[in-house]
């Protein structure tokens, strides 16, 4: 068996609409405001560090690519001898002074001179001293094409080893020669802190004017969210209110027309099939049974009038509550369905009804003939069933049908041109105190749930 729909609370007693939840619900929008500006912050933040960090990365990148150039230049291209290459020791001294003087330190934490076939001729790391590794494609083609060259250093490579420990590095290398000619690959691994430093520096430069611009953005929207807000609200209830007297102006309209019809229309037709049946009473005493047939056809034919004239009227305007009392103004409701062929079975507790005041009894009856309003125009129903009943210490109107039921949630959030109904029910069930539900689904039926406070005891 299928489960019913879910049900969709258009009222709450608990929330009611007035000033107080005005302010919430501004508040709330204001925090929502509030929380994506937040974020916005974050995602800039974010997105600055990481943009900081590469251009720091690029510019750490060619500077240490100049100062490279220049230290191949100024100190190992002239300290350079031609015995480096075969292990003369004294050429091997004399780089290694150059290097620990003016190298190391400032600008390295190793430096390692390649000959073109991969062997280290010369490091400041003894044990790395005549040992081989396969060039990359970098580094060979700095041999054709003398550049420098600078990239972020892979210590996963074998020839890295002792380089290992000391964080990331910048591994910038160029061609030096020997005073015979011999090509050289001068390489220097740089510490990678100046990245960072710079990183810093360019998000503090990006940060300062970026996110004080934002919160100053964000500092001249919430008064102007603020204020919209509260336009949106004010519009909101005088729209509200505008339904609101309509209804009331079509209420009383229709009890104009239903006086009118009821004092004029249908007292005249009554006093028509009075006479009519008068007539036909004469012609029966006078011996003419075919006229006086005639005349309790046509008694007949008014009085059916006159009875759906009446189903009419309770229909345009029923019985006043003060008068008949609920249940009765109930069962008038369902006289205007039956007369459309909907079979209405009302289960109304005189009890129940007993424990409204005149205020919430009204409240029950608008919400009531709405509802069946909506039944008779749109859902197609065969039975519709109304039930009266206390339920604790509330009372329960329910109204259910079988109807081709619709979208309660749609039809609540973006109701059709000039179709505010939920919306009317919603605000008077709320003003009334009172909690209001409908679980409907297309091809599903339809059911409403009134529940009010009861104001006396039960009898």
């Amino acid at each position: 068996m299928d489960e019913p729909p879910p049900w969709v609370v258009l009222a709450d007693r608990s929330h009611r609409s007035g000033r107080g939840d005005d302010l919430a619900d501004r508040r709330r929008v204001l925090l929502t405001v509030l929380a994506g500006a937040l974020a916005v912050l974050l995602l800039v933040g974010i997105s600055g560090t990481v943009a900081a960090r590469r251009l720091a990365e690029k510019e750490a990148v060619n500077d240490a690519a100049t100062t490279t150039a220049l230290l191949a230049d100024a100190v190992v291209q002239p300290a350079l001898r031609d015995g480096l290459v075969s292990g003369d020791p004294v050429a091997f001294a004399g780089v290694d002074r150059a290097v620990h003087a003016h190298v190391l330190g400032p600008y390295g934490v190793r430096v390692k001179l390649w000959t073109s076939d991969g062997r280290i001729v010369y490091s400041d790391e003894p044990r790395l001293v005549g040992r081989t590794y396969a060039l990359g494609d970098e580094e060979r083609e700095v041999f054709s094409s003398p550049v420098s060259r600078a990239e972020i250093s892979d210590l996963d490579r074998p020839e890295n080893v002792y380089e290992r420990g000391q964080g990331r590095l910048l591994e910038v290398y160029r061609p030096v020669w020997t005073p015979d000619g011999t090509p050289l690959l001068f390489e220097v691994y740089a510490p990678y802190d100046g990245v960072t430093v710079r990183t810093g520096q360019l998000w503090r430069g990006f940060a300062g004017i970026t996110i004080s611009s934002l919160l100053g953005l964000i500092v001249l929207m919430l008064p102007v969210v603020w204020r919209l807000l509260g336009n949106l609200r004010a519009a909101q209830q005088q729209r509200e209110r505008l339904l609101e007297r309509a209804v009331e102006a079509s209420a009383d309209e229709r009890r104009r027309i239903a006086g009118t019809l009821h004092d004029g229309v249908v007292q005249e037709l009554a006093g028509a099939s009075f006479s009519v049946a008068s007539s036909a009473v004469r012609a029966r005493t006078a011996g003419q049974p075919e006229l006086a047939s005639q005349l309790d056809e046509s008694v007949g034919v008014v009085r059916r009038c006159i009875a759906g004239m009446r189903s009419l009227l309770v229909d345009i305007y029923p019985p006043s509550l003060a008068v008949s009392g609920l249940v009765v103004a109930l069962e008038d409701l369902g006289t205007g369905l039956r007369s459309r062929n909907v079979d209405v079975r009302l289960a109304a507790d005189t009890d129940a009804a007993a424990r409204l005041d005149e205020q919430q009894q009204r409240l029950v009856y608008r919400v009531a003939h709405e509802c069946l309003l909506n039944c008779m125009r749109h859902a197609a129903a065969t039975v519709v069933r109304i039930e009266l009943a206390s339920a604790g210490d509330d009372v329960l109107l329910a109204i259910d049908d079988d109807g081709q039921g619709f979208d309660a949630e749609a039809a609540l959030a973006a109701p059709a041109e000039g179709h505010f109904g939920l919306r009317v029910l919603a605000d008077v069930a709320r003003d009334g105190c009172a909690d209001l539900r409908v679980s409907s689904a297309p091809g599903r039926g339809t059911r409403w749930e009134l529940r009010l406070p009861a104001t006396r005891p039960a009898g």
